[in-house]
């Protein structure tokens, strides 16, 4: 018989899954459903059935496997609302997403290195192989949030009318920051008996460090969104968070190679292996991840302004001592 953290996991996933494809059926259409979303249904129904009947390299590789195929999936669901999408329309910006998805996500596991939350087991002996896993593994991350997140706009959830619009100061930004480089900080620098109670502030602290920087750089921002009134990404990233992380937790929990979570706070409470307060870390995480994907969108940016005006002082330059030289 099931244990009852599977039993809730399942019925959470159901019920969210039931209510999703309710809202997308009633959803009006601006395009059809493209050919890489059956794809990545296909794909995900092979793998849950090999899954079932003892597939062993499924089973290492289920994670990557399932999460390509979700990807791909929520992605047809887009372009059949919006009549486009990130893969659809796109395709080198939703590369560079999921190449960046990887070291983005090594900064975690870099923490996870000193504070020790999780550890991998069941991994294959193989090095070329657990590599391959991993990075398989690390690059759907950023792209099935951020898709999630397209899907649930896209559903229309979250407009909301009359917008409230939320300014704050620059002292208040300010604040933020320092709050957040703090939170970023701290945990690495206690020792680690204590840092390993402090995981949750490294899941906030890059979302208070760099949006700030994402808003006074001209960038994409959600305190700017919130200032306009558009409150619709901030809750749709919100619930995507939330949502992949359930979908995370029961793909691992039929895992082979897999994560299993050893961080001290209620391990008797868990939905899957993921103990219960261990999901309020999703939709912050979600927040994060579109903020360090946008502080390096707007860092490149700055950057090639910098090149750009080197370039055109350069030129102006050389025009100065042509004339000089006539």
């Amino acid at each position: 018989m099931p244990k009852a953290s599977v039993v809730t996991g399942l019925l959470l996933l159901v019920v969210a899954i039931v209510l999703l494809a309710f809202k997308y059926f009633r959803a009006p259409r601006r395009g059809r459903f493209r050919l890489w979303g059956w794809i990545g249904l296909g794909i995900i129904l092979v793998a849950e059935a090999l899954l079932f009947y003892g597939s062993r390299w499924v089973a290492i590789f289920i994670t990557p496997i399932a999460w390509t195929g979700y990807v791909l999936l929520i992605d047809a669901t887009v372009w059949s609302l919006r009549g486009e999408s990130r893969l659809g329309s796109t395709p080198r910006h939703f590369l560079a997403l999921a190449f960046w998805s990887v070291p983005l996500w090594l900064i975690f596991e870099a923490y996870n290195l000193r504070l020790e939350n999780w550890v991998y087991v069941g991994l294959p002996d193989s090095l070329v192989i657990q590599g391959i896993g991993s990075v398989w593994s690390f690059a759907t991350i950023w792209p099935a949030i951020f898709e999630t997140a397209d899907f649930l706009e896209a559903l229309g959830l979250f407009r909301l009318h009359p917008a409230r619009r939320t300014k704050l100061s620059r002292s208040a930004h300010l604040g933020m920051a320092l709050v957040g480089l703090a939170l970023v900080t701290v945990p690495v620098l206690v020792p680690p008996s204590v840092g390993r109670y402090l995981f949750g502030a490294v899941w906030v602290g890059f979302l208070l460090l760099l949006d700030p920087v994402n808003y006074y750089a001209q960038g994409r921002s959600l305190l700017r969104d919130l200032e306009t009134g558009r409150s619709s990404a901030l809750c749709s990233l919100l619930v995507a968070g939330l949502f992949c992380g359930v979908l995370w937790e029961f793909w691992n929990y039929w895992a082979t190679a897999k994560w299993v979570y050893v961080f001290p706070i209620l391990q008797g409470w868990k939905v899957f292996e993921m103990p219960l307060p261990g999901y309020l870390g999703f939709p912050a995480f979600a927040l994060e991840c579109f903020v360090m994907y946008e502080f390096l969108r707007t860092l490149r940016r700055q950057l090639l302004n910098v090149q750009r005006g080197s370039e055109a002082e350069a030129m102006n330059q050389g025009g100065t001592d042509v004339t000089a030289q006539a």
